[in-house]
């Protein structure tokens, strides 16, 4: 990814194992490891990880993230997003820094924006009106 992921994942508080199927909204603090199935919403202020076997069906945010399987539903990311070469998503991504791998696949939008989160119309209008002041 962008070189950090062991430090990023040296200590990971959560994993799904690849035999553990989970249903529902999950919350948490730190970081996450995804091997298994995934249905709901998944919402972390650590980093996530989603293993090359995993399958999620559900809206997912994270400070930072490396996907390797797949992902059903919108993916918001605060930092960096990184899509390696067997990553599948359906739906929209939002990042500040993305990386995807020859390979991934993608169908939906992509938005890279300061904060990892999509901007409204109002936002967008607002720093276009002051990039232009300057």
């Amino acid at each position: 990814m962008f070189k950090k992921e062991d430090q990023d994942f040296k200590e990971v508080e959560t994993i799904i194992g690849p035999s553990v199927k989970v249903e529902g909204d999950f919350v948490g603090h730190g970081n996450l490891v995804i091997e298994g199935v995934v249905k709901g919403s998944v919402k972390t202020e650590g980093n996530l990880k989603v293993g090359e076997k995993s399958q999620v069906s559900a809206s997912v945010s994270a400070a930072n993230a490396i996907i390797s399987g797949e992902i059903k539903g919108s993916v918001s990311i605060a930092g960096d997003l990184e899509l390696t070469a067997s990553a599948k998503i359906w739906g929209d991504i939002s990042a500040k820094s993305i990386c995807i791998a020859r390979g991934a696949f993608l169908t939906g939008n992509c938005n890279m924006t300061e904060t990892g989160k999509n901007n409204t119309a109002k936002e967008i209008e607002t720093a276009e009106e002051e990039s232009d002041v300057l």
